[in-house]
Parts: structure tokens; C-alpha cells; sequence
């Protein structure tokens, strides 16, 4: 399975790393490796996480308050990143997202 993301969902990862290595040296690549860990899993049980949206399913990120939200395009053997989003910060703002 393919995975492709979003332009804010990228950036989304990238700001998180960005602010976990400010916190401590090493962690925004602890964090980096989490959500590599999740999308593993996504990849193997796509269908196995809960829907949150029309059509998007929500992945927890292991040790951070992050979900990793996404859309499978099964024709196309895809799974599309629509957010890397902060569980304890404005809920279901990537919905907009959402085709």
C-alpha cells in the first residue's frame, strides 16, 4: 500500500518534529519514528480503525497525543494522509479536508 499526504498534514508532522526536538534533543525523531510505527500499522489493518469522519479513520500514535487521520482510496491501493493532528487541540479541524 502506497501512502501519500496532504500538504497541511505534511507540515503538520514536520511542525510536531520541529517542536519535539525543541523540547529535548532525540525526540522529534522518537516522535518521527512513532507515526512511521503507526502508518506500518495502518498498512497492515487499514480497515481495522475507526471511522471519525465520512469517509476518514483515526490511528493513535503511541507515547504522544497525536491520531494519525486518514482516507483509503482502495482503488488505488492508497492510503492519503489528511492529518497528523494533536488529540487535545482543536477537535475535527482537519474535517474540511475531508473529499
Amino acid at each position: 500500500m502506497k501512502f501519500r499526504f496532504l500538504a497541511p498534514a505534511s507540515a503538520e508532522l514536520d511542525d510536531a518534529v520541529a517542536f519535539y526536538e525543541a523540547q529535548r534533543r532525540g525526540l522529534g525523531h522518537e516522535f518521527a519514528a512513532a507515526v512511521e510505527r503507526t502508518l506500518s500499522r495502518v498498512a497492515l489493518f487499514p480497515d481495522g480503525y475507526p471511522l471519525i469522519g465520512s469517509y476518514s479513520r483515526r490511528c493513535l500514535v503511541p507515547r504522544f497525543p497525536y491520531g494519525v487521520i486518514y482516507q483509503l482510496r482502495k482503488s488505488e491501493a492508497l492510503v492519503l494522509v489528511v492529518a497528523v493532528a494533536h488529540l487535545h487541540r482543536r477537535p475535527d479541524y482537519w474535517q474540511p479536508r475531508e473529499s
